[in-house]
């Protein structure tokens, strides 16, 4: 059974290797394998969040129209990932690439320790919300009911997020 088309907004980053490549490849991947890719943000270059004794990252928001569900768009996610080169050794450490899914349509899902939507700091991050309120300013968060561009004025993460 196919599903309706859901907007499903993702945040790509990169801090090892040819960083723009990685992102560039993760994203004709994911238009090839997730769905139509409808908006890209600006590239951002921001610190290392959680560990930081690690390279700066290059960070990107995009909204995809897909047919996946949400576990099915994980595990393709995670599919791109690994085949990028991504492994997995510690907690926010360094990688080739990262895709995460930041919001699935209005949807809440939480299964376990296997996939929170919306993603569940999503709301604490610079690196996140800044690309998102680029491309999706007035997107309200399922949970929180607040735009995307009321929690980034509102954000107390000071961590240097630029756009390139």
């Amino acid at each position: 059974m196919q599903l309706e088309k859901q907007k499903t907004y993702l945040l790509l980053g990169s801090n090892l290797g040819d960083r723009k490549l990685y992102l560039n490849n993760a994203l004709k991947l994911i238009a090839e394998e997730v769905g139509e890719i409808k908006l890209r943000s600006s590239t951002y270059e921001t610190a290392a969040w959680g560990k930081t004794d690690q390279p700066g990252f290059l960070n990107i928001a995009v909204e995809v129209e897909t047919n996946l569900a949400p576990l099915a768009l994980l595990k393709t996610l995670l599919g791109i990932e690994e085949y990028l080169g991504r492994i997995r050794e510690e907690k926010w450490g360094a990688r080739l690439i990262d895709i995460d899914i930041i919001l699935y349509g209005n949807e809440i899902v939480t299964l376990a320790n296997e996939l929170q939507i919306p993603h569940p700091e999503m709301q604490n991050r610079k690196f996140v919300m800044e690309p998102l309120a680029e491309i999706a300013p007035d997107l309200i968060h399922p949970v929180l009911q607040k735009s995307v561009s009321e929690i980034l004025t509102t954000l107390t993460d000071t961590l240097p997020v630029s756009k390139i």
